[in-house]
């Protein structure tokens, strides 16, 4: 039986909303609850990165590929040793447990080569003075994969010297410092996918033996084969209105289902009579805003998701910006003039939300790179504040959630989930100002569950329509039990 290194459960969150006027339902997805897998085929990495906490060893992944480099769960990660990879196994006796001298083998060598994994192992996390002897053992309990793998180091005189080889009987061990940082030669000899299960021992100083769950590590060689292990990640575009009229604001956001890490963005636009689009210059974020013209009517904006090395991930539909003039002295003989009258009565303050849009999915949690909590993210759908009443007296809004409920009777509180809120729009005049940011309550305080400012005008500059929204931001502890929760945020304006 394969067993995965701290499997976590990542809960679904569905989130329900509930306005002053209309009531607004978040959603999680029912997806599946493994974290996405990342691949790693190039730079600096950890494999082997030994942990102790709570009384046991726990095995994880330094990854060095990125910066800030991330500690990442062995289950999300697949080691990928590339084509390039691919060598003959030398003509020297000590070298033979590769293979035939000639045949083909693939190494992820114990000098760094700049076009290749660098995979190694390390103990710097572990507390000196701990451990008898200080001394920890790492042993390679079990292989799976199409051929022979094998972990071994060139010693001064280049001979091989093997660590760890799965084919003369398994288990093997090797003792390893309690504070070191190590590379070897990992050899396969075949392509295909392996699965590489380790595990940590050790006796602490007091004589009680301590160990890790045995763990699984992936690793491709070759080819990725197979669905790729990367999301499909989806764009969309979010905050157009209907149509603008010359110096209004535009306010465009892009975002991605499922949320990743990626932050890089390009926006383009195409007006009227341009054969392709164009990148907007300097706008890298997934938010784009600027002034609605008469000459901008007809352009079309859309958005590009980058990865780390500059590929395209996503793209979002383009979408098509209206502006009008609204009439004046030159409108045509034959045109009207529409006067109506609205009584100073009929002011009023009111909050809503779209009864068509009131639907916001957080993907499933995922590990966060420190490996301490459970996390998600998303965006609250748009909240419209209107204030029509002719003193300007000025408005706040702001929202609290409840604690959150799945089926069975398993629950965790409303202080977990956090915002950032944002004026999406706002009408001319208007001097709406967003609400100061709730973090998640997983460290400290109480997130919005006892109730945060979304956004809020003052005297004198709160007459008109602005709406709100907010970065949704959930933490949750690593022992929360899967399932869909459902809370209820009430949103009020006073």
């Amino acid at each position: 039986m394969r067993t995965r290194n701290r499997q976590v459960r990542r809960p679904l969150v569905t989130l329900a909303a509930a306005a002053t006027v209309v009531a607004a339902t978040l959603v999680a997805p029912s997806a599946a609850l493994a974290a996405e897998q990342v691949v790693l085929s190039k730079g600096h990495v950890d494999a082997i990165d030994v942990h102790y906490e709570d009384g046991a060893f726990v095995l994880k992944v330094h990854d060095d590929t990125v910066s800030p480099s991330v500690t990442r769960d062995p289950a999300d990660v697949i080691f990928h040793a590339l084509p390039g990879s691919e060598t003959a196994v030398p003509d020297v006796p000590s070298y033979a447990f590769l293979g035939a001298p000639g045949t083909p083998v693939w190494i992820l060598p114990q000098i760094q080569d700049p076009d290749l994994l660098w995979p190694g192992w390390e103990t710097l996390n572990l507390p000196t003075g701990t451990f008898a002897g200080g001394k920890i053992d790492l042993t390679l309990v079990g292989v799976e994969g199409p051929g022979r793998v094998s972990v071994f180091v060139n010693d001064a005189f280049g001979q091989a010297q093997v660590i760890f080889r799965g084919d003369d009987g398994l288990p093997d061990t090797t003792a390893v410092g309690d504070h070191v940082h190590a590379h070897a030669n990992w050899a396969f000899s075949a392509t295909g996918r392996y699965t590489l299960k380790f595990q940590a021992t050790a006796t602490l100083t007091d004589g009680t033996p301590v160990s890790s769950p045995v763990t699984d590590y992936t690793f491709v060689v070759g080819e990725l084969t197979g669905p790729d292990p990367d999301p499909e990640v989806a764009l969309d575009i979010y905050g157009l209105e209907d149509s603008y009229t010359p110096g209004q604001q535009v306010n465009l956001v892009a975002l991605q289902t499922p949320e990743t890490e990626l932050d890089h963005y390009h926006w383009f636009s195409r007006c009227p009579g341009a054969a392709d689009f164009a990148v907007v210059p300097g706008e890298l974020t997934f938010e784009y805003s600027f002034t609605a013209t008469e000459a901008l009517d007809g352009c079309q904006y859309k958005a590009v998701l980058y990865d780390e090395d500059h590929n395209p991930v996503a793209e979002a539909p383009p979408v098509t910006l209206v502006v009008q003039d609204g009439g004046g002295p030159g409108d045509p003989a034959g045109s009207q003039s529409i006067i109506a009258t609205v009584r100073e009565a009929d002011g009023a303050l009111v909050l809503s939300v779209d009864p068509d849009d009131r639907t916001v999915q957080l993907p499933a949690t995922t590990l966060s790179g420190a490996g301490d909590r459970l996390e998600a993210a998303g965006a609250l759908r748009p909240v419209t504040v209107t204030d029509t009443r002719a003193a300007a007296p000025g408005w706040n809004a702001s929202g609290q959630v409840s604690a959150f409920a799945a089926a069975g009777g398993a629950s965790f509180g409303g202080k977990y989930l956090g915002w950032t809120p944002q004026v999406v729009q706002q009408a001319s005049g208007q001097g709406v100002v967003a609400g100061p940011v709730a973090p998640s309550g997983f460290t400290s305080g109480n997130g919005i569950a006892g109730g945060a400012v979304l956004g809020s005008a003052p005297a004198g500059s709160g007459r008109g329509t602005a709406r709100l929204g907010a970065e949704l931001r959930l933490e949750l502890p690593t022992e929360t039990g899967a399932g869909t929760y459902t809370a209820t945020l009430t949103l009020t304006a006073i």
